[in-house]
């Protein structure tokens, strides 16, 4: 699929600040588990934080083909900002596809310039891949909203300023889901300890606690029993930018091992002479770029409405998160013992590689959800 112009530039450059300014850095921010605030800064100032906000409001409104690129190219310095970043953009997206007027010009200028950072609070404990089954209850009261419940796996949990939540106006009523905004800083809403995870490691994971947290009842984004659809919707272009996440990932796993395979010798000469070497950079590059293609292919179809524009995402996140999985275990292969210590970025990439086949839909719901479309 050819790229226009902006779209090339904008590759290059996020490419080169990946390298040049995420990389660097990734290791000492994935071993002491701090987010690079700085980072988020510079990404900012490069318009990436607007990346769904309308230009009305002072953001870039990337198209999801250019949105895409901008996920892999970041996922290719490091994970963790990625994620962030997507997150970002699914809480930007929500105000601006549901918002009125009054809460786009409130929150939409300010979160474009990356302050404050969104949130989107969907998952609980005991409902990931089934949210109908959520227990989070926002009951009106007069003119607030007064929301308890938990949340969980909560990606800017503590950075977070602003929340997108999903809710039930009634507990007992599976149709009654709908989506709210709540400012971080409302009395009643507790954030926990950072989860000590596998990879994603810079990411601040963690839950959320509602006790009697109220709301005016303005900051409804959606009709009451609105807010799965409008979930749904949104995560179509969240599980494309998850699928590109996954690319970068597997690029810059596939570009390690590429290198090191030219450096490192045995038997008088480059691994890379050896033909079980080369044959596995051949299935490693294949599988990178079936996934980048199919991802987008995906965000074209997102951009033009396609009525399989949803299927297709499925597709390319279910695709392009096992290819991450398994170019990032071949990159360690062929690193082999190097790769399997802290002190390099492959054994880094192949701990954050686990959770693309997870988040955001987990690889048995994508195939779920591409079944139901095939037979429907």
């Amino acid at each position: 699929m050819n790229l226009t112009a902006e779209q090339e530039a904008v590759r290059d450059v996020v490419r080169e600040f990946a390298t040049e300014q995420i990389r660097p850095m990734a290791l000492e921010a994935d071993r002491d588990e701090t987010f690079p605030e700085e980072i988020w800064d510079d990404l900012a100032s490069m318009d990436m934080t607007s990346l769904t906000v309308p230009e009305t409001y002072g953001g870039y409104d990337a198209d999801p083909v250019t949105a895409a690129i901008v996920n892999e190219e970041v996922a290719y310095g490091m994970l963790s900002v990625a994620t962030a970043l997507s997150v970002h953009s699914l809480a930007t997206s929500c105000i601006a596809s549901f918002g009125d007027e009054t809460q786009k010009e409130r929150w939409l200028p300010d979160m474009a310039e990356g302050r404050p950072v969104g949130a989107f609070a969907l998952s609980e404990p005991h409902a990931g891949s089934n949210p109908a089954e959520m227990t989070t209850e926002a009951r009106l009261e007069g003119d607030h909203y007064v929301i308890n419940g938990d949340k969980q796996w909560i990606t800017n949990g503590q950075r977070a300023g602003v929340i997108i939540l999903f809710a039930k106006t009634d507990r007992t009523d599976p149709t009654t889901v709908t989506q709210f905004l709540v400012p971080a800083d409302v009395e009643g809403l507790t954030v926990g300890e950072k989860e000590d995870k596998l990879g994603l490691r810079a990411s601040d994971t963690t839950s959320l606690h509602f006790d009697d947290v109220r709301i005016p009842v303005e900051n409804q984004l959606t009709e009451e029993g609105r807010g799965l659809s409008a979930a749904f919707d949104i995560l179509t272009g969240g599980r494309i930018a998850i699928a590109a996440q996954s690319v970068g990932l597997a690029q810059s796993a596939l570009d390690d091992a590429l290198a090191y395979s030219q450096e490192r010798e045995q038997f008088d000469q480059p691994i890379s002479d050896f033909q079980s070497i080369r044959h596995k950079f051949a299935e490693m590059a294949t599988q990178t770029q079936a996934a980048r293609l199919l991802t987008r292919d995906a965000a074209r179809k997102r951009g033009a409405g396609t009525a399989d524009a949803a299927m297709a995402a499925s597709m390319a996140k279910y695709f392009a998160s096992e290819a991450a999985m398994a170019v990032t275990n071949e990159s360690v292969q062929i690193h082999g013992g190097y790769g399997y210590t802290t002190e390099g970025e492959v054994e880094r990439l192949y701990r954050d590689a686990k959770i693309t086949e997870i988040y955001e839909g987990t690889t048995e719901i994508q195939k779920k959800i591409i079944a139901r479309h095939l037979l429907e």
